[in-house]
């Protein structure tokens, strides 16, 4: 695989800069206000021809290579600018195992951004337990009738429509579970921000009490929203490192600049930061892996749990070392000397916690990986 950009890939990457230049810093911005301002970010890509590219394009996609989205992350984290918004598994979820209909329907405000979605998985009593969720879809008439709470929502508090995975059989445990595409302002729907340790509300709770969902909003058939989940989640996991990568390099390189100013270059430190710089290399190798497979057409498989424990894991370890190396003034926001604002260490050390529990824990990550990709003895008890 030749990793050097082709000269259509280089156009298409200087043009890229070119706009975030004029266009990043309206997008800017911390806290509530910066989540709010996620879908005009979605739109204004979308409209400089820098979303869905590797997407049909007969639902609004350019049917690019994904070489280029790697190629939008990675000036987008070195732009500083808002990460391209992650949509993908739904357009794979339906595109997928949608209906022709339901595809022609959804499938175009997914990718331009007139439609604001967020996930329905996790649970009060089903987080890293997906299976054990008890939100109930029940069949009356044309309709299917949900009741029960899903938490955790992603972009629950900004969006329009929300994928709920719902029990319609009670008896199987994985068999009984249906993908049910639902608008949020249905009646019966209550959605509240929930406060993160971060101070933000990017998520927020669900609340359904006899909503109402025409039956033709059900993505496959009854009974196949596990399989569907599975197909959403390997996509969310995967194809993640490349990008990251690209930004742990630049938050290494800040870093040690910080100890550089700070006297703190130590041959421990030095130590500490190379083993951090071979991690991160570790991550991006694994990313153009799975990059090739992409381009070669390969569908994520339980594969994708190894891409996200290592840069969760990876994300906790280099967080809690620059909190140790940086001390007191850790706790500060820096500015570099070209008045670009450098890493909040504090939030990002804070904000590292979630990555080990969404999107499956690390604890589910090592049991999946152990089960479906190493097929290592069970413990028969």
């Amino acid at each position: 695989m030749d990793f050097r950009d082709s000269s259509q890939e280089a156009a298409f990457r200087e043009r890229l800069r070119s706009w975030l230049s004029a266009h990043a810093k309206e997008f800017s911005g911390s806290g509530d206000e910066y989540w709010v301002r996620m879908a005009d970010w979605h739109r204004a890509l979308y409209e400089g021809g820098f979303f869905g590219l590797s997407w049909p394009r007969d639902y609004g996609g350019q049917d690019l290579p994904p070489v280029y989205d790697v190629i939008v992350d990675e000036e987008l984290v070195r732009a500083g600018a808002p990460p391209r918004p992650s949509v993908g598994y739904l357009v794979h979820g339906i595109g997928r195992h949608g209906s022709d209909e339901l595809r022609k329907r959804f499938l175009p405000g997914i990718i331009n951004g007139s439609e604001r979605w967020c996930q329905g998985f996790s649970e009060p009593g089903a987080g890293s337990d997906l299976a054990a969720l008890r939100t109930s879809a029940v069949i009356d008439g044309d309709h299917f009738v949900l009741n029960g709470q899903k938490i955790w929502t992603t972009f629950g508090p900004w969006a329009d429509w929300i994928f709920v995975l719902a029990r319609t059989d009670s008896k199987d445990r994985y068999g009984g579970i249906s993908f049910i595409l639902t608008k949020l302002d249905t009646p019966g729907i209550t959605v509240r921000p929930l406060r993160q340790i971060t101070g933000e509300s990017e998520f927020g709770e669900v609340f359904l009490e006899n909503a109402r969902v025409p039956k033709e909003n059900l993505v496959g058939k009854i009974g196949e929203g596990w399989r569907i989940a599975m197909t959403v989640l390997g996509y969310e996991r995967g194809a993640m490192s490349l990008a990251y990568a690209v930004k742990y390099g630049r938050d290494l390189q800040l870093l040690a600049d910080a100890c550089k100013e700070h006297g703190r270059l130590s041959g421990a430190v030095r130590e500490k930061l190379a083993r951090l710089v071979v991690e991160n290399e570790v991550m991006r190798a694994n990313g153009i892996r799975t990059l090739a497979n992409f381009a070669d057409g390969k569908v994520p498989g339980p594969e994708s749990s190894i891409e996200k424990i290592y840069w969760s894991e990876f994300d906790k370890r280099f967080r809690e070392t620059a909190l140790d190396l940086l001390g007191p003034g850790g706790q500060l926001l820096r500015h570099s000397p070209h008045a670009r604002p450098d890493v909040d260490w504090a939030r990002e050390f804070l904000w590292s916690r979630a990555g080990t529990i969404y999107s499956g824990s690390s604890e589910i990550q090592r049991n999946i990986i152990a089960k479906r990709v190493l097929n290592l003895p069970q413990d028969p008890r």
